[in-house]
């Protein structure tokens, strides 16, 4: 495999850090392995990096950055060629922030009007998502940053969408809620894809080996990143850290969030991570403390 060097180079407990991220937004990074942090920024319709310390809410402020249409609203133009330039336009807006993973488009399919978050997904409609959702991720991508499609799968509802389970048969499923991530994979070329929140018949969706697996690695060939949001405690979301060594010490002010703090992880081929690492130490002291959430849940991922 073509990580398989650096991962018989790596620690135990390395491997274990690699499932946090090194802060809200950022992978962790392994300097001893070169590997490097990828940041990661919200979004479908607006470079959002924040300034100063990050958080999932989006309370802090954030670096000033163009606000484009929302994906509903360039869906209504049916115009695929304005959409890509929307694309290349946030793509060199997230290369001039160091942004190298922007995280867009959202695809889900409009499935109640009272969808928190339908203004940024396209469409009802899912061959005319994927379209769009493709046009936009070749724009971005052709600038070098990567697009993340997202939320895959069947998350169709804000409403305790990191609790609910959308039960749905295969037919249905692969017409309507996965035709469009279909597209944006393989017309689009996406670099990354991220789980949705939710289970999908009974089976949350970052650990379903038939979402993740069967179709999307093995029946659409997705061979790149797979950026997958853990399950922890119940609670999923974005980089959040996890436990940090600094210095040979275990940063509680880092990890923040407690039992059911948040974590992320990248993976690449199927179970090597990119990105991450212990940060400001070549060799990581023992933890005081065991990691927080889903490792157990990861770590025999793939």
């Amino acid at each position: 495999m073509k990580y398989q060097n650096i991962i018989d180079n790596m620690t135990l407990k390395e491997k274990a850090a690699f499932l946090s991220g090194k802060s809200e937004w950022q992978t962790r990074d392994f300097p001893r392995l070169d590997i490097p942090a990828i940041f990661c920024s919200d979004g479908p319709n607006g470079v959002r990096k924040q300034a100063g310390a990050g958080d999932h809410l989006g309370i802090n402020p954030a670096v000033p950055a163009t606000c484009f249409p929302t994906a509903a609203a360039m869906a209504n133009s049916w115009d695929e060629e304005l959409e890509q330039r929307v694309g290349v336009a946030l793509g060199e807006e997230s290369m001039e922030e160091d942004v190298n993973v922007l995280l867009g488009p959202g695809l889900n399919i409009k499935r109640n009007p009272l969808c928190g978050r339908n203004f940024e997904y396209f469409s009802e409609d899912p061959y005319l998502s994927g379209k769009m959702a493709a046009a936009f991720i070749r724009g971005v991508q052709s600038t070098g940053a990567a697009a993340c499609a997202k939320h895959f799968a069947v998350n169709s509802q804000e409403l305790r969408r990191m609790a609910m389970n959308a039960v749905v048969d295969e037919r249905t499923l692969r017409e309507i809620y996965l035709t469009g991530f279909e597209i944006a994979i393989k017309e689009g070329g996406a670099k990354t894809v991220m789980s949705s929140y939710n289970e999908v018949n009974g089976v949350y969706a970052n650990e379903n080996e038939h979402l993740l697996k069967d179709i999307l690695r093995d029946e659409w060939g997705f061979d790149a990143f797979k950026q997958q949001l853990v399950v922890a405690g119940g609670f999923v979301f974005a980089p959040v850290p996890g436990d940090h060594v600094v210095d040979g010490r275990r940063d509680d002010q880092a990890a923040t969030g407690g039992v059911g703090a948040i974590e992320k992880y990248l993976v690449v081929d199927p179970l090597v991570v990119a990105g991450g690492g212990v940060r400001h130490i070549n060799e990581p002291a023992p933890l005081e403390a065991p990691l927080h959430g889903g490792a157990a849940n990861t770590v025999s991922f793939g």
